[in-house]
């Protein structure tokens, strides 16, 4: 299916590894023109590399998307380099286990900072880029656990997670009239080399066999170019009735009704 992506501009945050990169590899796959960052200056220039050799044009940005500068500095050079935005996709995430009692002020703004407001304030510096192009798409990856509860020591990633699910739908209402689209993808247990389900497994697998068998209807971890096809879907006109909505890739792990 040919997504009509040919020529159009994405930029990918954290999209050096995983979901980031699987996400730009997808669209990288439909002809789109790419921007990726990274804090590593390392592992950004392998990860361009590597989409390079597919065929892709890459702009690659080294910065802190989370630093209160580095939206800016990252749509700068968008704008240098293409002259033009399409595609957002706010990528960048963690985490931060702990308790919710023993939780401090500075764990929640340090994951509020990366969670919430590097994908914020990108979108605020993207909108006007793509209001001069007619419209555009903006995809956040938000996570099962935005969707419902996620367990103990988790009281952080959910409520972060949760808000992009939140935000999101209010953007699509107010943005509809500009021809700019505001979704998310909630993925699931997602594995892939170096991500945390592939640390566990390689350090537990016993364990992470059982978590699979209880917790994972399709008896497998998610891919990470499973979730990118369905952020490259969202981000095209294929999917243009498509916004305010979450879509779960996850295999049926959720439990939500909504």
């Amino acid at each position: 299916m040919d997504l009509g992506l040919k020529g159009k501009v994405a930029v990918v945050t954290g999209g050096s590894r995983g979901l980031g990169y699987y996400s730009a590899r997808s669209l990288a796959g439909e002809g789109a023109r790419l921007a990726i960052c990274a804090r590593g200056a390392e592992g950004l220039e392998a990860a361009a590399e590597s989409l390079r050799a597919l065929g892709a044009e890459v702009l690659a940005v080294q910065c802190d998307i989370a630093a209160a500068d580095g939206a800016n500095t990252l749509l700068d050079a968008v704008r240098d380099r293409y002259g033009a935005l399409d595609i957002l996709v706010n990528n960048v995430g963690g985490n931060r286990r702990g308790q919710f009692e023993e939780t401090s002020d500075q764990d929640w703004l340090d994951i509020i900072e990366l969670n919430v407001l590097a994908g914020f304030r990108a979108s605020r510096g993207a909108i006007p880029m793509m209001r001069e192009r007619g419209g555009g798409s903006i995809v956040f990856v938000s996570s099962v656990f935005g969707r419902e509860k996620g367990g103990p020591g988790l009281s952080i990633y959910n409520t972060t997670k949760s808000a992009l699910i939140s935000a999101a739908g209010i953007m699509a209402l107010e943005l509809a009239k500009d021809g700019i689209r505001v979704n998310c993808v909630a993925p699931g247990s997602i594995r892939f080399e170096g991500g945390s389900w592939d640390k566990r497994v390689k350090a537990d697998p016993d364990g992470m066999r059982a978590f699979v068998r209880a917790n994972l209807p399709l008896g497998r971890f998610g891919r990470a170019e499973e979730v990118g096809d369905v952020v490259t879907f969202l981000a095209s006109e294929r999917a243009s009735l498509i916004t305010g909505a979450c879509i779960a890739v996850d295999g049926a792990q959720g439990r939500s009704l909504v």
